[in-house]
């Protein structure tokens, strides 16, 4: 007691504030600053990734809880803590800084799943266009091409655009524009051409093919059967087949004709009418056949009696097997169409009154129906 009482209160003064700096070092602030910006880097991240769009219910109770904290970290941030005091408020904020880690990493994961998604969805599309365009193309349609046709490949272009640019919803958006356009023409090109798969008729024109061949042994002569969808000519002599030849059709050859003008090439049981020899034909060589036929106006009557011609259209045309003027093979009103020397051969073997059978096709697995088989395919797929 003498010897405190000889140090004095100025020297426990002095004692005390010869302390204070490595009292005060031992001190810490209430929230480390590094953890502060760790937690703004997440919340960057998470706004870059829009994940407001994703995960909006995780993304609502991240931006919440920060904002509370943040507010808690400007209040305290000039309060200093003894190393052994509490730190509620840091706690809370390295729970926060895991949980936005973690919200990051998922909406990453829903990203690359949408991608993923995005990116199955429009290749099918892509490869339903494609097929379109070169199984069509093929069989020689030209009922699918045309503004809807171009507005599908724009709606595809834009799809990819988007799904680079990391826009994966808009891609789909897009595919699905696509793909209902697709879907259009696929309905369009079934009511047009599903009769290549319709077994009754395709008996139908298989009984018509077995009259002809069967004409041609019986009388000893020679007759033609011509196959829309497997593109050929054949002759026969006899009953027995004596040649094969392929054939072009005109731009819409392939779907039944109904009235002139209409670019369709008929199907029927006809016969030669006249031969044109060179300088009475443009088209180098041509035999011309008895349509229409009195099956032909039949079904043309009753079509306008349904409806489905108007009274306007005329059932009137001619119908050639010819060859080629001038490089031109696209015949717009129905024509077979040889190459010249093809024709050459096929004018000098046949003679006036020799029957000409022309179906769609010969078998039901034939280049038609399997193109809308394919389509039909593609359609469940999408």
């Amino acid at each position: 007691m003498r010897r405190l009482s000889a140090i004095g209160h100025s020297g426990i003064l002095a004692i005390l504030l010869s302390t204070l700096p490595i009292i005060l070092t031992g001190c810490t602030e209430t929230v480390p600053d590094e953890l502060v910006e760790s937690i703004e880097a997440i919340d960057r991240d998470l706004v870059g990734l829009r994940a407001g769009d994703l995960l909006s219910e995780d993304y609502s109770h991240f931006v919440h809880n920060w904002i509370a904290l943040r507010a808690r970290v400007q209040s305290e941030e000039n309060l200093v803590r003894w190393p052994w005091e509490e730190n509620g408020l840091e706690t809370d904020l390295e729970q926060l800084q895991q949980e936005g880690s973690q919200l990051v990493a998922s909406v990453k994961q829903r990203q690359a799943s949408q991608r993923a998604s995005a990116e199955a969805k429009l290749s099918r599309i892509e490869q339903r266009l494609r097929l379109i365009n070169t199984s069509v193309g093929a069989i020689g349609s030209r009922l699918v091409p045309g503004e809807q046709h171009v507005e599908a490949e724009v709606w595809i272009r834009q799809a990819r655009a988007f799904l680079e640019d990391g826009q994966s919803e808009r891609s789909v958006q897009a595919s699905d524009r696509a793909a209902k356009i697709l879907l259009a023409q696929a309905v369009t090109l079934n009511n047009e051409l599903g009769r290549y798969a319709d077994e009754e008729l395709i008996t139908t024109w298989k009984d018509a093919v077995r009259r002809t061949i069967d004409w041609s042994q019986s009388h000893r002569a020679q007759a033609i059967v011509i196959s829309k969808a497997d593109r050929i000519l054949m002759l026969y002599k006899n009953g027995r087949k004596v040649l094969t030849f392929p054939i072009h059709l005109g731009s819409r050859g392939i779907r039944a004709k109904r009235h002139y003008g209409d670019g369709a090439t008929p199907e029927g049981e006809y016969r030669i009418v006249r031969k044109r020899g060179q300088g009475r034909t443009p088209f180098f060589r041509s035999l011309v056949l008895d349509y229409p036929n009195a099956d032909d106006r039949r079904r043309f009557e009753n079509a306008q009696k349904a409806g489905e011609i108007t009274a306007s259209h005329l059932m009137t045309g001619s119908i050639e097997i010819h060859g080629i003027a001038q490089g031109i093979t696209d015949q717009p009103f129905g024509s077979i169409v040889l190459d010249n020397p093809q024709i050459m051969e096929l004018f000098n073997r046949v003679s006036v009154r020799t029957p000409v059978t022309i179906v769609g096709a010969l078998e039901s697995q034939n280049s038609v129906s399997l193109v809308l088989a394919d389509l039909g395919d593609q359609e469940e797929e999408t």
